[in-house]
């Protein structure tokens, strides 16, 4: 059990680096996407969220 709470921490803190890239590199255009972001509709998001984790999915079987 305290291996699975640790993988899940170190994922849990990449996830974090990772979506801390793009804010600390270039916060002018995060900011602009964050505003076009909160424009899309709810039906959309839903859709680009389901992408975003059958990708993960999918490339999380690619990897293991």
């Amino acid at each position: 059990m305290n291996e699975l709470i640790q993988h899940l921490l170190v994922a849990f803190c990449l996830m974090l680096i990772l979506e801390g890239i793009l804010p600390f590199l270039y916060p002018q255009r995060w900011r602009k996407l964050v505003v076009q972001l909160a424009q899309i509709s709810d039906r959309h998001m839903r859709l680009l969220g389901l992408a975003s984790m059958l990708l993960g999915l999918g490339l999380l079987l690619l990897v293991r």
